[in-house]
Parts: structure tokens; C-alpha cells; sequence
């Protein structure tokens, strides 16, 4: 069993949840409508999807490995102001 993580380029039907949730915030963030914006809180994305904490910030910490997002202690997670420049 290996560590890596799958990365789509769009949503996908069946994918795991944290996969979707990133994917929609990745999308929003490529057209600009989550420019130099706080992100939701990982409880808000918790209730918004109906999923667990945990599973909110997987999708949090995916994109922030993507480099789209960065993770501030205090203020939460923030998007990066080169993110819609970054290729999928």
C-alpha cells in the first residue's frame, strides 16, 4: 500500500469525499472566486458536505500540498496569491 494520494481534474462521481470537496474548492480558486480570500472553516466545509471534520481538513491539507492554500495558526487556511497560476 503506498502513501500517494489520487488527484483528479474535475469532480468525479464515486470519488472519495475529501477528493470532491477539494476538487470544488480547487475549481473555485482556478476562476478566481476565492482570490486572496480566507477559505470556509473546516467546520463550515464539515457541515456544508455533511462529512466529518477529519475529512474537510484531508481536503484542506490536499490543496495546501498543491500549493494552492496555505495554513496560517489562528487564522486558518488562506489561498495562495499565485494559486490560479498553478497547473492541475
Amino acid at each position: 500500500m503506498t502513501n500517494a494520494e489520487p488527484v483528479s481534474s474535475g469532480p468525479v462521481e464515486g470519488a472519495w469525499k475529501y477528493i470532491r470537496i477539494a476538487d470544488g474548492i480547487r475549481e473555485e480558486i482556478r476562476a478566481g472566486k476565492r482570490q486572496g480570500r480566507d477559505l470556509v472553516s473546516i467546520k463550515y466545509l464539515s457541515q456544508e458536505h455533511g462529512v466529518a471534520r477529519q475529512t474537510a481538513a484531508k481536503a484542506l491539507r490536499l490543496l495546501e500540498r498543491e500549493g494552492l492554500v496555505g495554513r496560517f495558526p489562528g487564522i486558518g487556511y488562506v489561498v495562495a496569491h499565485d494559486a490560479e497560476d498553478k497547473d492541475p
